[in-house]
């Protein structure tokens, strides 16, 4: 679930998206403040637009937003007023973490993929395919997790990479947008002795 704000371009308006919708039929039902973006064959909820927002809660930012456990209670008190019966989800832990490549092996679809086992926190291990020719095991990196919006806007669900699932995004310094980011092809190489787990701090963790 990712919460996204951008008052200048979009007006006051909260964005909640629970999914990919490329290439979805969609269809809107709209009650008061609250409107459902949802599929138009099975009726899935694929997203919430919330109006006049910064009525209902304290919001500001630009771009991806994390709300309070308490903003988002009040938000699905709004929900539940206008007879919606599903409910929003706060966002747990940071989307932007430190990771290290504890695993690899080529893509058996691909001649530049290659299939990473990367831990994200202590012992948790995920899945994520990636084409960075300097991904090597043993790098700490930085990896944008499902329910991560990156600076374009892109979004970052689980999916599937030439076949092989992938939960996740090991990022370069260009796709994050820091300062003085190197413009050639390659993620993001952390220092040895950085945390494993620790959300991704551009002043503590990069150096260009």
């Amino acid at each position: 679930m990712i919460f996204a704000y951008n008052k200048g371009q979009v007006g006051d308006v909260l964005m909640v998206i629970l999914q990919d919708t490329k290439a979805i039929n969609r269809q809107v039902e709209r009650k008061g403040k609250v409107a459902r973006i949802f599929e138009e064959t099975t009726g899935k909820t694929l997203a919430w637009n919330i109006f006049e927002v910064s009525s209902l809660i304290d919001i500001e930012g630009k771009g991806q937003v994390f709300l309070s456990d308490e903003a988002v209670s009040t938000l699905n008190v709004e929900l539940t007023k206008e007879g919606f019966e599903e409910q929003l989800e706060s966002t747990v832990g940071p989307v932007f973490v430190v990771a290290e490549i504890k695993e690899m092996v080529d893509h058996p679809d691909s001649d530049h993929l290659r299939i990473c086992k990367v831990e994200i926190n202590d012992g948790q291990m995920v899945q994520i395919v990636c084409g960075a020719p300097n991904a090597v095991v043993g790098l700490k990196t930085v990896a944008a997790l499902p329910g991560a919006m990156m600076p374009s806007g892109s979004l970052i669900f689980p999916g599937k990479l030439r076949g092989e699932d992938s939960f996740g995004m090991l990022c370069s310094a260009r796709e994050l947008e820091l300062p003085n980011a190197p413009q050639v092809r390659g993620i993001i190489e952390l220092a040895t002795d950085v945390t494993v787990g620790e959300a991704f701090d551009a002043v503590k963790h990069w150096t260009a």
